[in-house]
């Protein structure tokens, strides 16, 4: 694959992805309603297609397309759309964190192991949903107290109920995400689709 064929597959993969993240996170997600606050929360699988985008294209192209496909969600629900710079921030860093252990660290394209693949893929996952299981509800908690104007009580109450949530939809996309990856990582290695992909022959995966 030339520079100019990669380039344009790696946006459609992008685009593709940041589509996959606004369907799921509208449409497959249980709103949860905060008592007292007139607020919500929910448990979604958006975070899945973000994971799996860092995976499979990186972390910026990754985080981008997590961030770009959950803002404009937010952006199209008067529940969340003033939360959405919030969410195009810390999604991005999420595909950042996500890209940069399995990609920068692990070099997971310039090897056939699936075992060392899926570990790697795990680890990472798990580092970029950890993040967010601690950042998703602290700078909820201040954007929207300082930023939004809330009370402080309410502010508290949705941050606790957030960090509940927020850990439930980080172990259901760790899991989700990394066996999607692995599903789907050689169907795209033998179709050539890998972005980045780096091992010369693919015959014999181990």
């Amino acid at each position: 694959m030339n520079n100019k064929s990669e380039k344009l597959s790696k946006l459609t993969q992008t685009a593709i992805l940041a589509a996959l993240c606004f369907i799921t996170f509208t449409f497959l997600q249980i709103k949860i309603p905060i008592p007292g606050g007139g607020d919500m929360t929910s448990i979604h699988f958006g975070n899945v297609f973000l994971v799996l985008a860092a995976l499979l294209l990186g972390g910026f192209y990754g985080g981008l397309a997590g961030a770009i496909g959950m803002t404009i969600a937010d952006l199209m629900d008067p529940v969340y759309i003033l939360v959405a710079p919030k969410t195009f921030i810390l999604k991005f860093c999420i595909g950042l964190i996500v890209g940069a252990i399995a990609h920068k660290m692990a070099h997971i394209n310039e090897t056939n192991d699936k075992k060392y693949v899926f570990k790697w893929a795990l680890i990472a996952s798990i580092c970029g949903m950890a993040f967010n299981v601690i950042a998703d509800p602290v700078v909820g908690y201040f954007y929207k107290r300082y930023l939004l104007g809330q009370p402080a009580e309410v502010a508290e109450v949705l941050a606790k109920l957030s960090a509940g949530v927020t850990f439930f939809n980080a172990v259901t996309t760790v899991v989700i995400a990394t066996l999607i990856y692995s599903a789907l990582r050689p169907i795209l290695i033998k179709s050539n689709l890998l972005i980045g992909y780096k091992v010369k022959s693919s015959k014999n995966l181990k």
